[in-house]
């Protein structure tokens, strides 16, 4: 029988706290704009050398918290590769987010939730909400039941002081089929205005945004031919697709030209591969980083 992995502790509610937006753009000048995504695949573990089991996906995780939290702007785990190893992986997935918390690294829980009422008030609570072993710096959530269906979410990381990313112009090819409907009048830029409307009403003149975008680094001219005004968002665009699924410095470019400092670029892959040793991931991450700037 596995040994247990042990569930982090709720961390502690009422915290007072800067904003997502100002903490995000603290943490952006002292290093730089490069998020890594820690997607534990089990191809990935397996070249690591790691059991594809909850052991495996602790040692994994926690070592990529060591070797790139220093020199990135945020972690993005991947939530469906540790619900794949049911309640001791989510049990992982508390540890790390706990670590990283008392490490001082951002975290984005790519987690994609989306629903109606008090479900979607549960998902709130679960990533969102102070004292949840579950809560990260922000959450990616899925807005195709309605932009204002997600407003449990909204109005929870406001409260908190943590972000949400949400789904607007995605790089595969079957999110056409919903996100380009319309044009000049695409779904897409209704939820890119929606989110800009969030970020509007901010106290005080010129603060970063709450709400932010997940918007493919590799969409080329998509969201100017939509329609997209991505520049007016006043909040921080998640961007992957750099490094192993191709996008690099000319496509950022090409995809968000004027919104370019808004952009969080992100890569997983191309840097996981360095590991497991703690010193090539971190180079990786470093490389990464400056070719972005």
């Amino acid at each position: 029988m596995r040994p247990e992995v042990p569930a982090a502790a709720p961390r502690a509610s009422g915290t007072s706290r800067a904003s997502f937006g100002e903490r995000l753009a603290a943490a952006r000048s002292g290093k730089g704009s490069l998020c890594v995504g820690i997607d534990p695949h089990p191809a990935l573990l397996a070249a690591w050398g790691l059991p594809d089991s909850p052991e495996g996906l602790e040692r994994f995780s926690l070592a990529v918290l060591d070797a790139v939290g220093p020199v990135s702007v945020a972690l993005k785990p991947q939530v469906a590769l540790y619900e794949r190893h049911g309640s001791r992986g989510l049990a992982v997935l508390e540890t790390l987010l706990a670590r990283a918390a008392d490490a001082g690294a951002l975290t984005i829980a790519d987690a994609k939730r989306g629903d109606i009422g008090s479900t979607m008030q549960a998902y709130a609570e679960a990533w969102l909400g102070e004292g949840s072993p579950l809560a990260a710096d922000a959450v990616t959530l899925n807005p195709y039941l309605g932009f204002e269906s997600l407003r449990p979410a909204l109005d929870l990381a406001r409260s908190t002081g943590r972000g949400v990313f949400v789904l607007a112009l995605t790089s595969n090819p079957e999110g056409r089929s919903v996100q380009h409907v319309g044009g000049g009048a695409s779904v897409a830029r209704s939820i890119a205005l929606a989110a800009a409307g969030e970020n509007a009403d901010q106290d005080g003149a010129g603060r970063p945004g709450h709400v932010g975008l997940v918007v493919g680094a590799t969409i080329g001219d998509a969201a100017e031919r939509l329609g997209l005004d991505l520049a007016r968002l006043n909040g921080p665009i998640l961007a992957p697709g750099v490094g192993a699924q191709g996008a690099g410095t000319r496509e950022l470019r090409a995809a968000f030209g004027g919104a370019l400092p808004l952009v969080l670029p992100t890569s997983s892959r191309a840097i996981l591969a360095a590991g497991p040793d703690g010193a090539r991931l971190r180079a990786a991450a470093e490389r990464t980083r400056d070719e972005l700037a």
